[in-house]
């Protein structure tokens, strides 16, 4: 029915006829052909050979809307295809990777396509959490997963699987990577807005309630002048007060902080979790304390623009190389800290506690909701409300007294 050629690469719609559904009828695809090695495209839409035969000749408002869709998934492999060609790098390779966040035949492939794109665009954080969707999603839905079995009744059964093991956050993160997935699927006319399981009156993603796990002013001061004599605790119990005291920052960024970032007594830097998907660069400055000052001076390295402020990377690592050094650093910060939390019995303490407590300390100061949202880096006010805890519950009773000063 459509057809392109560019520079012996070939696009076509087609009905491929090698196996049926259970309803008799055969998907339709776009091929593209390119030195005798083919790829299909699904178009999310099935028919039997006979429908497929009349399709071009049927005059009816269903017939002009699937010849619709099926010219919407032509134009937008044929688009694709032609980038490529016009810049003399097309391969399949680099075609999948532009289409596979909503082409694949199957959403398994669509989500390993991703997946490559995360590895290629070096977000190993971002590509590890899809590695994860895409093994529980096979170990409900199975390895072959079409797009137009993702409906409201399959999403319940599978959060109530996942709710067996899982919790809620996690389910939610899993959620989210799936809908991006049939977002671009529907974008790409894959899907019809009629068969799009997700918002309001479908299926709604539950948001897990998170733990408020900040801690109180006086309990960090106890942290602060913590010691056991060993000089592994106290190095440890430094980075996670730099944490804290430089507005939450995520031990990623701690890592890759040079000295050059330091511009007028602040720390200057743009969190590598929003860097490469935020509209904008968003810089993240921290006054740099005499307390934050002593903690540089008694770990960093030697003080120079193109050096490291801590000496955890060299600048030569992969991007997978560097994502295990910092999970590795943030283990033993974890490791340490709990142990440091039990001896003063706050309970378990890691670096998220430091950045809640980061946050939490500021509104409890009275500080602007808007101010903390910035320095944490946040895009909007409402991340930063989930971030707030709750006060403390002698807060409420002095704040309930307050009401009932009768005498």
């Amino acid at each position: 029915m459509n057809t392109f050629v560019k520079d012996g690469i070939s696009v076509a719609s087609m009905i491929d006829t090698r196996k049926p559904n259970s309803r008799g009828e055969y998907p339709v695809k776009i091929r593209v052909n390119f030195q005798s090695k083919r790829a299909y495209y699904s178009t999310g839409i099935s028919m039997t050979k006979s429908d497929w035969e009349n399709l071009s000749g049927n005059r009816t408002v269903t017939g002009k809307n699937i010849r619709g869709n099926i010219e919407n998934s032509f134009s937008l492999v044929r688009n694709n295809v032609e980038a490529l060609a016009e810049k003399g790098e097309f391969n399949f390779d680099l075609l999948n990777s532009r289409l596979g966040r909503a082409t694949g035949d199957t959403v398994n492939n669509a989500l390993r396509a991703k997946i490559d794109i995360l590895k290629s665009e070096e977000r190993i954080g971002s590509m590890f959490i899809h590695i994860n969707t895409l093994k529980v999603l096979e170990e409900f839905g199975g390895k072959d997963i079409p797009f137009s079995a993702i409906n409201i009744a399959w999403l319940k059964r599978c959060e109530q699987y996942w709710s067996q093991t899982k919790n809620q956050t996690t389910i939610g993160m899993y959620f989210r990577n799936i809908r991006a997935i049939m977002n671009e699927a529907k974008k790409a006319g894959v899907i019809k807005e009629s068969q799009y399981p997700f918002g309001k009156d479908r299926f709604e993603i539950k948001t897990g309630e998170g733990h408020k796990k900040a801690l109180s002013m006086e309990q960090i001061k106890q942290i602060f002048h913590y010691s056991d004599g060993r000089e592994t605790t106290d190095k440890y119990r430094d980075l996670w007060l730099f944490v804290y005291m430089c507005n939450g920052i995520n031990v990623a960024d701690i890592v890759k902080l040079k000295y050059s970032n330091i511009l007028d007594g602040e720390i200057c830097f743009v969190r590598q979790k929003t860097e490469r998907t935020a509209k904008s660069r968003k810089e993240i400055r921290c006054v740099i304390t005499p307390q934050l000052k002593a903690i540089i001076d008694r770990w960093g390295s030697e003080t120079n623009p193109d050096n490291y402020i801590f000496p955890y990377l060299n600048g030569n690592e992969t991007p997978l190389e560097r994502k295990t050094i910092t999970k590795e650093l943030t283990k033993r910060i974890n490791k340490r800290m709990k142990e440091i939390g039990n001896t003063l019995g706050f309970g378990h303490i890691t670096t998220y506690t430091a950045r809640h407590s980061f946050a939490t300390i500021l509104k409890r100061g009275g500080a602007n909701i808007a101010y903390i949202s910035e320095s944490l880096g946040h895009s909007d006010l409402k991340t930063t409300e989930a971030y707030l805890a709750s006060f403390e519950r002698e807060e409420r009773e002095k704040n309930a007294l307050l009401l009932t000063c009768f005498d």
